[in-house]
């Protein structure tokens, strides 16, 4: 088992995103194939359109999202969360004049 504690969490710089800290609390290597991280998005923040080879799925805890990819845009709010599979386009961009923090699960496909 490991605990990470809310204060705890490494600092990364996720690729094409803009205005943004993020904090991994379990990465891949502690663990199989998962890595957990949480994003606080400033209210002009967000991540340009790419796809990625891995999983995603994000849990919004605070603020105001869109989500947008390949089926359209998607409005995301606390307690929303959004499943986006492996090589599907997405951007992020923060909703309103508030930031907004999710907790983002990324798992690699094999």
């Amino acid at each position: 088992m490991k605990v990470v504690r809310r204060i705890e969490g490494e600092r990364y710089p996720a690729a094409d995103h803009f205005n943004v800290w993020s904090a991994v609390k379990v990465k891949e290597g502690e663990s199989v194939r998962t890595t957990v991280a949480w994003s606080h998005f400033l209210p002009d923040g967000g991540a340009k359109m790419k796809p990625s080879a891995r999983e995603r799925l994000y849990y919004i805890i605070s603020g105001s999202i869109t989500v947008t990819g390949d089926d359209g845009e998607h409005v995301l709010n606390p307690g929303d969360s959004i499943y986006i599979p492996p090589n599907e386009n997405r951007s992020i961009s923060v909703n309103n004049n508030e930031p907004a923090t999710m907790l983002v699960i990324i798992v690699r496909v094999d």
